[in-house]
């Protein structure tokens, strides 16, 4: 009975010793960067002609909430706002992405998190308006999401119409084929970045905003505005990737050409 009771003894003891696995699962939540920036396709690409989609909506959800894009063969533009995905046309339509397996030429995104948070009163110039945010984003070389929920007595929005034959003409040749829509009076997001100008032909560096109405009926590329009350949010980004295009086009497109200006003519709406 003692020989017993010492096996028994024994196997508990070695029982207790052993380790516990019930809390060593692997952890499967997605944890999502907030100091990234994707981007699918190259600005300068983009720029020069490289409209046909080659990244999907579907995929680009799994890289960001935020951001802001051009549609496949140019057809507008794109605002990412809470992981949904809008487009305004040039006719001005806008509205949801219905189709998230439709595929984006070009398109930067992050997941949002604020680390400044800051409510302005006060009736700003766009140039005003960008000296201030300057103020709050001190680092020149320094990458940055920005938010702007509230009211603008003006803004100013474009969108550029869908190129379906080719060869596709240069973005900065398209500059009379604009759109434009004046909007008084109203409410909702401006969807941004800050992007150093180490980044340029990759992405686009300076301001760059796209603006998305509260009833989400008007959107587009941010011409020139004035605000009113506005809450800003800016998240620090300190990343970034690109995903490159394998289309031919891409493979066998000339980026030797400096399109800075191009760029700059394109941001503003106007060759000067």
């Amino acid at each position: 009975m003692q020989y017993t009771k010492s096996i028994y003894y024994t196997i508990m003891t070695l029982l207790l010793a052993l380790p516990t696995f019930a809390n060593t699962a692997p952890d499967t939540t997605f944890h999502p960067d907030h100091h990234h920036l994707f981007t699918a396709g190259v600005a300068s690409g983009l720029m020069g002609g490289l409209y046909d989609g080659f990244y999907s909506i579907d995929s680009l959800k799994t890289k960001g909430d935020f951001g802001l894009g051009a549609p496949d063969k140019l057809d507008g533009e794109i605002m990412v706002l809470n992981g949904k995905f809008y487009q305004t046309q040039s006719s001005g339509k806008t509205f949801e992405m219905p189709h998230s397996a439709d595929l984006v030429p070009f398109c930067m995104v992050n997941y949002f998190e604020a680390n400044t948070v800051i409510h302005v009163r006060k009736n700003m110039s766009k140039t005003e308006f960008y000296h201030f945010l300057d103020s709050l984003m001190p680092n020149a070389n320094g990458m940055y999401a920005i938010h702007i929920k509230g009211s603008f007595p003006f803004i100013k929005t474009r969108a550029f119409p869908a190129v379906n034959e080719q060869p596709y003409p240069q973005l900065a040749g398209m500059l009379d084929r604009q759109h434009f829509f004046p909007l008084n009076d109203t409410e909702g997001d401006l969807i941004g970045y800050r992007l150093p100008v180490y980044m340029d032909n990759t992405n686009i560096s300076g301001y760059h905003f796209h603006y998305l109405s509260d009833q989400k009926t008007a959107g587009g590329h941010i011409v020139d505005l004035s605000t009113g009350d506005i809450t800003v949010e800016i998240s620090l980004l300190d990343s970034y990737t690109i995903q490159v295009p394998t289309t031919p086009a891409f493979n066998h497109f000339d980026f030797k050409k400096d399109r800075q200006e191009d760029i700059k003519s394109v941001e503003r709406g106007s060759a000067k």
